[in-house]
């Protein structure tokens, strides 16, 4: 019950302050692509957190792992303070872009972004449904097994994938080109985070270096 308190808990406030985010900068309510945004965000979190609370609350706990105190590594602490700051200046960015009318995104763009959203939060779904040991922040456990198949055939972090997905979404779904300036940092910061991961899982999780031979790409097949 604890598990389904915090799961329930951090998707509510996440919400809230997604809304205030947005709707604080933008100066207004009338801002339809927030609301459909938070709507595909909604859903695209509240059903996966329901999902695990009911088939595998253990992942969901591992998940609520997250922030800069989880962390065991200091790279990894300084990256995840970075995007901490980074994913809410997208909408804070994405929002002043509305209110001052500085770009015009038609609504098939901004359709887009939102598939591109739901795509993102649906694929980290997937993930931590086939590797129950995917965790917010970045450790080994005591008796972990390697994940080679899957999502996992194809890309060694598929987890950050949809991170991707996301960052590139959610701007385009706010109606907004000058949000993507952040995917520039963002990106950056995921390197690093996998860069440091890598380091870790080859030293500690048995059979990742074979593992890094078979699967070439770390994050986009045929691209890195």
């Amino acid at each position: 019950m604890k598990t389904v308190g915090k799961g329930l808990l951090s998707a509510s406030l996440g919400l809230i302050s997604f809304g205030a985010l947005l709707f604080v900068p933008a100066g207004t309510l009338h801002y339809w692509q927030a609301w459909v945004f938070l709507a595909v965000f909604a859903g695209s979190t509240w059903i996966p957190v329901v999902y695990l609370m009911r088939t595998n609350p253990a992942a969901l706990d591992r998940r609520m792992r997250v922030g800069p105190l989880a962390e065991t590594r200091t790279l990894q602490r300084i990256v995840i303070t970075a995007l901490f700051i980074c994913f809410p200046a997208l909408f804070v960015l994405s929002a002043l872009d509305h209110r001052l009318g500085l770009s015009t995104v038609p609504t098939t763009v901004c359709l887009l972004g939102d598939v591109l959203v739901a795509t993102g939060l649906g694929l980290a779904m997937v993930v931590i449904i086939q590797n129950g040991y995917a965790a917010a922040n970045v450790t080994v456990e005591p008796g972990q097994t390697l994940v080679s198949t899957g999502l996992y055939g194809l890309v060694r972090h598929p987890m950050y994938t949809g991170n991707v997905l996301l960052m590139l979404g959610t701007p385009l779904a706010l109606g907004s080109y000058w949000g993507l300036v952040l995917l520039v940092p963002g990106m950056a910061l995921l390197v690093l985070r996998i860069l440091d991961e890598e380091q870790l899982l080859t030293q500690e999780l048995s059979g990742y270096r074979e593992y890094t031979g078979r699967v070439r790409y770390r994050l986009l097949p045929y691209v890195w």
